[in-house]
């Protein structure tokens, strides 16, 4: 049996890219869902992965930040780009 880690401040979080974020926080939510883990470590991976959430969350608004829209002309010619908004 694994010991749960002590809490930690996940800077290791900081490092991963977006799709190993949301890989693990997968896995944290599907052995959370199943209920077999010890209470003192569904809290730890709990934490864990909100920092994943957070993680992920703040990757995608830069992403968002940096994609740009293609502005055309009367033609359909490209003139050049503005700030992507989505439509809600």
């Amino acid at each position: 049996m694994s010991m749960a880690k002590p809490a930690a401040n996940h800077a290791d979080i900081k490092a991963m890219s977006f799709e190993t974020a949301l890989k693990e926080l997968e896995t944290i939510v599907g052995r959370l869902e199943k209920g077999d883990v010890a209470l003192e470590e569904s809290i730890t991976i709990y934490e864990r992965g909100e920092a994943l959430k957070s993680h992920c969350d703040s990757l995608l608004k830069q992403a968002e930040a940096r994609v740009e829209k293609l502005t055309l002309n009367a033609q359909g010619e490209p003139t050049g780009t503005e700030p992507f908004r989505a439509q809600e």
